[in-house]
């Protein structure tokens, strides 16, 4: 523990009762398989249906969204490293 950080809070998990993911994934699967079947019309597209789909695919994207961390930025970084350079350069020339 350092002396200048404060501790944060535990997160909150609120996990549902009265909802069976298992039995909704497996109402999904049934109603895909009827589509390709011919059973049903086709489904009208939705950009919601594809949404999220690339984080739920890799780990550690998915980590990274249930932890709600952000990257650093790219010219958050190059400015940091500019304004060192410049340290560096101003003290190793003696204008500091």
């Amino acid at each position: 523990m350092g002396m200048f950080t404060m501790r944060k809070p535990r997160g909150f998990h609120h996990p549902y009762i009265y909802v069976d993911e298992r039995k909704e994934r497996l109402a999904k699967m049934e109603e895909k398989a009827k589509r390709e079947l011919g059973m049903l019309p086709e489904k009208e597209f939705s950009p919601e249906d594809i949404r999220g789909k690339f984080v739920e695919g890799t780990t550690h994207l998915k980590r990274r969204k249930e932890s709600g961390r952000r990257p650093m930025h790219f010219g958050v970084a190059l400015i940091l490293i500019a304004v060192l350079f410049y340290i560096w350069y101003a003290i190793s020339n003696g204008i500091i």
